[in-house]
């Protein structure tokens, strides 16, 4: 009967480490060195303090990413505003078809003339908007 709760107790449980982490350091830092290790240990994206002072220790490369919240901002809006540019010019072919077909030609060349003076408006934000991104990717995207 020993020799059966014997082998019980070897069989259940969690199964021993070939090569367990059994020593152990302490260090401490003052106030400046603790914010620069936080910054770090946030910068590499590690879940755990050991594993990250271990990598750091041993040298292990540490990729740090950096995510400009403003940049990302920036480029969804701009890419909004493309999808309504384009939605746009996909709606321009449809409407001077719709208005040669149901107004007469002397209406037809009005609403024209209106449509053109639009599209150059829009011709004109465009290179705008082009004028902003472009000065935007030397000041803030080039950097990096």
């Amino acid at each position: 009967m020993e020799a059966k709760s014997e082998n019980r107790r070897q069989n259940s449980g969690r199964k021993p480490k070939t090569n367990p982490a059994v020593h152990r350091y302490g260090i401490k830092l003052n106030d400046d060195e603790n914010a620069r290790f936080t910054t770090l240990f946030l910068q590499s994206g590690m879940n755990e303090k050991a594993r990250f002072i271990k990598n750091m220790i041993f040298g292990t490369v540490m990729k740090t990413v950096k995510i400009d919240k403003a940049a990302m901002d920036y480029y969804t809006r701009l890419t909004n505003f493309y999808a309504q540019f384009q939605a746009i010019g996909n709606n321009y072919n449809q409407t001077v078809k719709a208005v040669k077909t149901n107004f007469s030609e002397k209406r037809a060349l009005a609403l024209l003339y209106k449509l053109e003076k639009t599209t150059t408006q829009l011709i004109v934000l465009s290179k705008k908007i082009i004028e902003l991104t472009q000065e935007f990717e030397q000041k803030h995207l080039r950097n990096f």
